[in-house]
């Protein structure tokens, strides 16, 4: 096993899911910019005009990131739990582990598929909200970063599904019961300061709440958490992650039964 053959093997398989993405547009990036645009008339234009200012920014501009920033969570690990229990149910990740390619090499492969996914859509709304608002941007070393590794965390979290997942009801069953109701509560349309002391302290467990904030203040320069430690969070847990999954990779988790 050498450097080029795992350089090939990486480049192959992010140029599968490029084209598995850009093949299924309609299906891929087009409903999520159709969705998130409903929520800009909705809860930006609707409700948000009832609402005021939030964090001495108008309702829509202060929600635009979280929007952006949920749309990126939800695609990337999508992406990469649909990609990958597919090549398990098509019985074509036979093909792959009989390659003489390190496990990482996989988990990085279809990680980064779902990367490009997450930042395409999240780039794709983006463009989208500024129909309906100016967005600023305060910090964009501190945008790119988080967007980023925020995306790389849920494409690793969606590869982890995948591995245990056994049928198509438990590729779903995460991203419904667990991954939606962390998002909504993450703090995308308030801001925790508006919650009672028991309450901003429940939401501060919720590790989404950090990606949003970190992300808001990219954008708009205000945040309710300190933006270092939401990197420093980010970037253990996309670690953890990654190193989870080699190391269930090379056990054969869910892979070899």
């Amino acid at each position: 096993m050498n450097y080029s053959t795992n350089w090939i093997a990486f480049k192959t398989i992010i140029i599968k899911e490029y084209i598995r993405i850009t093949r299924i547009w309609v299906q891929t990036l087009i409903p999520p910019i159709i969705t998130m645009a409903l929520y800009f008339v909705i809860f930006g234009r609707l409700v948000g005009s009832r609402i005021g200012e939030m964090g001495g920014f108008d309702y829509i501009q202060f929600i635009v990131p979280g929007l952006v920033m949920m749309s990126v969570i939800t695609n990337s690990y999508n992406n990469v739990v649909s990609s990958f229990y597919s090549a398990k149910y098509q019985k074509n990740i036979e093909e792959i582990l009989t390659a003489p390619v390190h496990p990482a090499i996989i988990v990085l492969g279809f990680t980064m598929g779902g990367v490009i996914r997450g930042l395409s859509v999240g780039f794709l709304v983006t463009i989208t909200s500024l129909f309906f608002t100016p967005l600023p941007i305060h910090n964009g070393f501190v945008l790119v970063i988080v967007v980023f590794l925020t995306s790389f965390l849920f494409s690793l979290a969606g590869f982890y599904n995948a591995l245990f997942a056994r049928n198509f009801d438990e590729v779903t069953i995460i991203p419904t019961f667990v991954l939606t109701p962390l998002t909504y509560l993450g703090g995308v349309f308030y801001s925790i300061t508006m919650l009672p002391e028991f309450w901003q302290f429940v939401s501060k467990i919720n590790p989404i709440l950090y990606m949003v904030n970190a992300f808001r203040y990219g954008f708009l320069g205000v945040s309710d958490i300190n933006v270092v430690f939401a990197l420093s969070l980010i970037t253990c847990f996309s670690l953890a992650f990654f190193i989870l999954n080699v190391r269930l990779m090379i056990r054969g988790y869910g892979i070899r039964n």
